[in-house]
């Protein structure tokens, strides 16, 4: 991400556990991939050539922003739709941590 990263931090019993945006980054990345009908993440030029924005709130809440690639013959709201869903999971499941947002942008169709 940035060169001013920004953590998550979680108080544990004994310290605490700091989850880097970028172990976020990556978490999303995986998850966006393994759904049936993405084809990858697009990188934007306005976002610093970045695939995805992630924004960590005071109360550690993140928004996730996508730039999705679907596959040409599929139903580009249903990918999108999957896409959201498999990575709020994943990234809440993984890292204990509450998505607020996951916003979908589909900025390229792929033909095979």
């Amino acid at each position: 991400m940035a060169e001013n990263k920004r953590y998550i931090t979680q108080v544990q019993e004994n310290g605490n556990v700091m989850i880097s945006e970028d172990v976020i980054a990556t978490i999303v990345a995986h998850a966006a991939q393994e759904v049936d009908g993405v084809d990858g993440l697009h990188t934007r030029k306005s976002w610093g050539g970045k695939n995805m924005r992630i924004t960590i709130a005071e109360d550690n809440c993140l928004t996730i922003e996508c730039n999705l690639i679907v596959k040409y013959g599929y139903c580009v709201i249903d990918v999108a739709k999957n896409a959201q869903t498999a990575v709020t999971s994943a990234v809440a499941s993984m890292t204990g941590v509450h998505v607020n947002l996951v916003n979908m942008n589909v900025c390229r169709i792929a033909r095979q």
